[in-house]
């Protein structure tokens, strides 16, 4: 078995030539059934928001945005319910510069970008891989040699300067490597 991660944007041709006979996948968002239940954006609905006492989320990437605090604005409880996967995200154009994470929605503490990755985002997303989508993970070992696309490609919890892939996340964790 071996799961591979390639950029949505890359041509197909392209990616079957590297990886001759796996089976090719989109998990992002626009990926089609069932694999699109891979995006964290996908509304599976009672993800644990982590340090906030038994509340839940509909996706993993409403968790990230509300939790997220900027300059010109704080913790925003309503992407927890955006179940559309349009319009949860925020941005610095909108609201300015990223302060970080707040830990919990009633949290004091502001978490720097590295730690929010491990302690938000990885729990809420390995959540959803554990409780929501198991039976996908399965599949993947099941399927061999597998290519999941997805818009960035990033694997490495600890470099900050590219956004994390989940499709690497999906890989680490059906191989038994979660950071």
């Amino acid at each position: 078995m071996g799961i591979h991660v390639a950029s949505r944007r890359r041509a197909r041709e392209s990616v079957v030539a590297q990886w001759p006979g796996a089976v090719v996948l989109d998990v992002t968002s626009r990926g089609p059934e069932p694999w699109v239940r891979f995006s964290p954006f996908y509304p599976h609905g009672g993800i644990p928001v982590p340090f906030s006492g038994g509340v839940t989320a509909a996706s993993v990437e409403g968790i990230w945005q509300a939790l997220k605090v900027f300059d010109g604005a704080d913790v925003d409880a309503s992407r927890l319910a955006v179940t559309s996967m349009r319009g949860i995200k925020r941005t610095v154009r909108r609201y300015g510069p990223v302060r970080g994470h707040r830990a919990g929605l009633d949290g004091d503490e502001l978490l720097p970008y590295g730690r929010a990755r491990r302690e938000i985002y990885l729990p809420a997303y390995r959540w959803v891989l554990e409780n929501e989508v198991a039976d996908l993970v399965e599949d993947l070992r099941r399927l061999g040699e597998v290519v999941l696309l997805d818009y960035t490609v990033n694997g490495d919890v600890d470099d900050l300067t590219r956004p994390l892939s989940h499709a690497a996340l999906i890989g680490l964790f059906a191989e038994g490597r979660w950071p």
